[in-house]
């Protein structure tokens, strides 16, 4: 019986070793799993850099911003300024307009207004279009204003007055007349005069 139990002993002995060898093993994991948490500490602090370095970009393109609104503000100024340029002898004729609704052949009318904010030009509107005219000085003194980038011209004689269209080649509003272009109107059929003016010069 001793003889087996020694014998079996001797047998595990080797198994037992092993065991016992297999703890430091263990041991020695666990300050490997330790060292990968300060990684983790370490790529953590670097992030916010990157956000701080991105934020500046804003401010420069709120500075462009406000450039681009100051030189719109400075071009905006300076056709205000042109607009404002009338000669004496424009605003003479422009003393000479005659406004309100005016009804013109076929049913049509022109209703023409001061420019309150831009004194010696005039709003010309009426059915399918609206102008903003400016006094043109002619060499017969008939009455002519001209919204130039329309192409638009209003021309008033002393028995009516007239809209043109000089893109198009064709009168918009005809026989247009006022109470006082009517008077000279029929005057004129009792005694006829020329008075008209080349709408073209």
């Amino acid at each position: 019986m001793k003889t087996l139990i020694t014998t079996a002993l001797i047998l595990l002995a080797p198994t037992i070793a092993l065991a016992q060898g297999a703890t430091p093993a263990k041991a020695t994991a666990k300050p490997a799993a330790k060292s990968a948490p300060a990684k983790k500490t370490t790529t953590a602090k670097s992030a916010p850099k990157k956000k701080t370095t991105t934020a500046k970009a804003p401010a420069k393109a709120s500075s462009s911003r406000v450039q681009l609104k100051s030189a719109a503000s400075q071009v905006a100024t300076g056709f205000i300024a042109a607009e404002t340029a009338l000669t004496t002898d424009q605003l003479a004729v422009a003393d000479r307009v005659e406004t309100g609704r005016i009804p013109c052949e076929l049913g049509a009318y022109v209703s023409i207004e001061k420019d309150v904010n831009s004194p010696g030009r005039f709003n010309v509107e009426g059915k399918g279009f609206k102008y903003h005219m400016q006094p043109v000085v002619t060499s017969t003194g008939a009455v002519r204003l001209e919204d130039q980038k329309a192409g638009a011209v209003w021309v008033q004689i002393a028995n009516k007055s007239m809209l043109l269209n000089q893109k198009l080649g064709q009168r918009m509003a005809d026989e247009c007349m006022t109470p006082q272009q009517v008077t000279v109107a029929e005057a004129m059929k009792r005694n006829p005069t020329v008075l008209f003016d080349n709408p073209n010069k």
